[in-house]
């Protein structure tokens, strides 16, 4: 055996294709599901709901359109029939996973795999336990939900992500805990399904990560769409009331208030999935954040790799993919190709999107680089007001000296897909008048890169 992989999430199953396609004798184990986070509790069941979300929202808005409905209909949301298309999708690609574990050169064992010593791992199966050791090791084990730990956090009208997804009993009155990527997702699919929705963010604007006018502008637009808002909050304590719902308490401005809700996501991050894998056997150096790496993926441990949310580097699972992709070049002693991984493209998929790559406005000026910025409305295209998107806006970071494109992001219809070609041209350093001088169709959104 040449590598083992702990873990079939965008990181893991990929790579052990990868490995074997080159030739490589590959062992992957996976504790629960294949796809991992991404696949059943993340990436591809929201953006299911979100296209359920979007159909109620086109019907909603089709008098806009020319399209009139019979008069007194409104779209009904039916969520068990949403959860039942979401699992469809679901059982839908995991069944393509699947077909490809038959890759030949790979085994895939179902268990839980334990570190004995740096390079021999105890799995757990169902036919009981064996012994492997391979020259080479990704972990890729993921993330799990985080939780305050504040009172009444565990009372049964708080959920996580995954409990949501699962749920088929539609809330009145949604209050999300937290204003990062996964918060504002759901805040948007359950506003469209018609529930009254409200955040509770604790710093003072929503995804901190992200360039702040853009994080701004996207929630003024979740305002307009009827989401409320209280950034600069610290949750204290949740409490069950009388009447069954939940009271989430927090502060203000030095002042206590409180929100009443019959449902509560808690959205409050990730956390690096490293329990049960008994790092303390090994010398992997590693802390609450996740296991440390270096620019291949490779820990404190020669031959033994780290990817995905459990290095805590990126948790995203394209990030995953590619650092596995990162990992596998150095396995083969391919390391005169090496992949960008600081440049990475990241979306948020609510109404509207939220796409971003690159350097933010505050980062440029930390980092005292004297930038320019360019900026093009959605209003101003053609294609986006045809199609009843206006509302939007492309800004991009350039360098003043240089020329060359620092960051770019983009709040409207279509971000995550348009953030692409920012990203492309950060990535080979094509300059702005080059990227002008690239005939763009017409009509498209893409013109707004021009």
């Amino acid at each position: 055996m040449d590598l083992i992989i702990i873990g079939a999430g965008p990181g893991g199953y990929p790579t052990a294709i990868a490995a074997a396609q080159a030739g490589l004798q590959v062992t992957l184990i996976e504790s629960k599901n294949l796809g991992g986070t991404c696949l059943g509790e993340g990436c591809i069941p929201t953006k299911t709901l979100c296209r359920s979300a979007e159909v109620a929202d086109t019907l909603r808005e089709s008098h806009n359109y020319g399209i009139a409905l019979p008069e007194g209909t409104m779209p009904q949301v039916n969520l068990p029939a949403v959860i039942a298309r979401k699992d469809q999708v679901i059982a839908t690609l995991r069944q393509g996973i699947q077909s490809l574990m038959r890759t030949p050169g790979i085994t895939l064992l179902e268990g839980t795999a334990r570190f004995v010593d740096d390079h021999t791992l105890s799995v757990s199966t169902a036919e009981g336990e064996q012994t492997l050791t391979a020259p080479h090791i990704i972990i890729a084990t993921g993330s799990e939900s985080r939780s305050l730990p504040i009172p009444g956090a565990q009372i049964p009208q708080v959920v996580d992500s995954t409990a949501l997804l699962e749920s088929t009993e539609m809330p009145r009155h949604l209050c999300v805990i937290g204003g990062g990527v996964i918060g504002l997702e759901f805040a948007s699919i359950f506003r469209s399904f018609g529930a009254e929705v409200t955040v509770v963010e604790y710093a003072p604007e929503v995804l901190p990560r992200f360039d702040k006018d853009m994080a701004k502008r996207l929630r003024t637009s979740l305002k307009r769409r009827g989401i409320t808002f209280h950034v600069g909050a610290a949750v204290t304590a949740i409490e069950k009331a009388a009447d069954g719902q939940a009271q989430v308490h927090f502060t203000r401005k030095g002042k206590e208030e409180v929100v009443v809700a019959d449902r509560v996501l808690m959205a409050v991050g990730r956390g690096a999935r490293l329990a049960g894998l008994a790092l303390e056997n090994t010398s992997i150096a590693y802390t609450p954040r996740g296991i440390e790496v270096d620019e291949w993926m490779q820990t404190s441990v020669a031959g033994v790799y780290a990817i995905g949310d459990c290095n805590g580097r990126c948790q995203l699972a394209h990030a995953a993919t590619y650092q596995g992709k990162q990992a596998l070049r150095h396995i083969l002693g391919q390391t005169e190709r090496p992949i960008r991984l600081d440049i990475v493209p990241s979306a948020v998929f609510t109404v509207p999107e939220l796409a971003t790559v690159g350097l933010t406005e505050e980062e440029c000026q930390a980092q005292g680089i004297a930038y320019t910025v360019r900026k093009a409305n959605y209003l101003s295209n053609g294609k986006a007001l045809a199609a009843g998107a206006a509302e939007g806006l492309v800004k991009q970071l350039y360098d003043s000296t240089t020329g060359q494109l620092l960051g770019a992001h983009i709040l409207g219809a279509h971000a995550a897909d348009l953030i692409h070609e920012c990203t492309l041209q950060l990535t080979t350093q094509t300059s702005a008048t080059a990227l002008a001088d690239m005939v763009h169709a017409h009509p498209t959104l893409s013109e707004l890169l021009v």
